[in-house]
């Protein structure tokens, strides 16, 4: 990776790429600091500031902690992505906007078009559930009085909403000028903030501290750095692993010429769905915790809170069916072994010791719903993670607040993606300079 940079660095138009990528995450960073206007930012961290359970809690652990710094991204880039999974599903459904994504490159901007003004509307709802959420400790612009508040929670609205819609911008204009996804960037440099924001408020934590509490501190903080690479080493691990099944070719006499007679592989990864699964599941799961956060004294929300709320065991075994639900459902989506028979035969192709046609896309089948459950459980064990490290590693120090194993499953999936973008592209300018 680090000999990649350094050769990205000698390009010139690759070195204006990562400038310009750079420049507009720190964009992004900048605006996790300016506030909104007329929020206490210390009354909404006490009693009734964000759960890290709560779905609100969720979005401030990938935005990099943006919503309980009350700041004018707290909602990040999350409703783009809810707004992109939303169309990815509908897309299947709605025949109509099926054929418009095979409708070539003007279909996709179409539904690019309408994935934004979902976004939006997203962005207005989950607005309104932060907003919300701050209760009797927002007050706002307009002071105090029924009307004045609700003036002003409106008001917050509209800002929460267009930042939302800023940081989805940014995002595509790194897509389209600076180096790999930028939605998927602004993801990365979210909970890599957060991360370190937790690691150093543990440090001073600790350093107010003596005696066998501090070392005690001390071992547990030790154990969780040691435990965060194990498991980053197993997430790259088990990220980059994949299945090749082999496909030879027929030797074919065309003319004077003879085609084929090579030997090629399919291959399968073990996480194709990447994160997505989670993303599906959590989202499921906690959207009607979202909705009825707007009344937090209701019977629903809190029977809710304690019964599907994140660490309750209820919770663990539907969210572990839900991903294994969706990892299947996103495998069906990404891989169609029928489809991919048919153009191995269509070339003169066929698997060792497997007939062609119907043989083939069963035996692809099988072997996809095999890595899919494999993979499934890979996902399911990282979603509880932290779950598990609420239960057991002390809450003084924080760490259980701002980590989540999902946060570096996505950090590792878009650094190893990125390196892969900045590769190919070196790659075709040593290819033009040699043409040349």
């Amino acid at each position: 990776m680090f000999k990649t940079i350094a050769n990205a660095f000698r390009d010139k138009e690759i070195r204006k790429r990562i400038f310009l990528t750079l420049l507009m995450l720190a964009i992004f960073r900048l605006g996790a600091y300016i506030p909104i206007p007329g929020l206490d930012i210390a009354a909404i961290n006490g009693e009734n500031g964000l759960d890290s359970g709560s779905f609100f809690g969720i979005i401030a652990a990938i935005n990099g902690t943006f919503g309980s710094q009350g700041s004018i991204f707290s909602l990040g880039i999350m409703p783009f992505i809810n707004s992109f999974i939303i169309m990815q599903l509908v897309t299947i459904i709605i025949p109509k906007l099926e054929r418009m994504s095979k409708d070539g490159e003007e279909g996709r901007k179409k539904i690019t078009q309408i994935t934004r003004y979902v976004a939006i509307g997203l962005g207005v709802i989950q607005a309104f559930g932060f907003v919300m959420s701050w209760g009797e400790n927002f007050t706002g612009l307009f002071g105090t009085g029924v009307a004045n508040i609700w003036l002003s929670r409106i008001m917050t609205v509209i800002i929460l909403t267009a930042g939302s819609t800023f940081v989805m911008w940014l995002g595509e204009r790194i897509t389209e000028y600076g180096i790999g996804n930028g939605t998927s960037l602004i993801i990365f440099i979210g909970i890599l903030s957060g991360i370190g924001s937790s690691i150093i408020s543990a440090i001073q934590t600790m350093s107010q501290q003596s005696g066998t509490e501090l070392m005690g501190n001390i071992w547990w903080f030790i154990g969780f750095i040691i435990f965060v690479i194990l498991l980053f080493l197993f997430i790259v691990y088990v990220d980059m692993a994949e299945r090749r099944i082999p496909v030879r070719y027929a030797k074919q006499v065309k003319g004077n010429k003879m085609y084929g007679g090579q030997t090629s592989n399919i291959p399968m990864k073990v996480n194709a769905s990447g994160v997505m699964p989670i993303i599906f599941a959590s989202s499921f799961l906690m959207f009607p915790q979202m909705i009825a956060s707007f009344w937090p004294e209701s019977d629903f929300y809190i029977w809710y809170s304690k019964w599907l709320g994140v660490g309750s065991w209820v919770y663990i075994v539907v969210i572990s069916l839900l991903i294994l639900f969706f990892s299947y459902f996103y495998a069906q989506i990404q891989f169609n072994p029928i489809e991919v028979s048919k153009n191995i035969q269509q070339y003169g192709g066929f698997i060792p010791g497997i007939r062609p046609g119907k043989p083939t896309s069963e035996y692809l089948a099988k072997i996809n719903n095999r890595i899919t459950l494999f993979g499934a459980i890979f996902l399911a064990i990282i979603a509880l993670i932290p779950s598990i490290l609420v239960a057991i590693m002390p809450q003084e120090l924080g760490l259980t607040n701002a980590f989540s194993a999902t946060g570096l499953l996505i950090v590792v999936s878009v650094a190893l993606e990125t390196n892969k973008q900045m590769e190919s592209q070196i790659m075709m300018k040593t290819y033009k300079g040699f043409l040349k």
